[in-house]
């Protein structure tokens, strides 16, 4: 990826509040961004479908847990 000139905004006490890069960059970057989404999300969750395997039903254990707060 080719670099992008970006300037930091600050604040009075010169901490970084925002970044401004040119809206060319923001176009590509974007870009990128939606095709990362596309392809990575449904494949993303398949990966752990049936992989985790429960001992304990989660309803039971929240009340669990919540009980012992009292």
């Amino acid at each position: 990826m080719k670099p992008i000139k970006k300037q930091i905004v600050t604040d009075e006490s010169m901490r970084p509040v925002a970044v401004l890069i040119d809206y060319q960059d923001w176009q590509a970057i974007e870009k990128i961004l939606e095709n990362y989404q596309q392809q990575d999300t449904p494949s993303a969750l398949a990966a752990y479908a049936g992989v985790i395997q429960l001992t304990v039903d989660p309803l039971d254990y929240q009340q669990q847990i919540r009980d012992e707060w009292e």
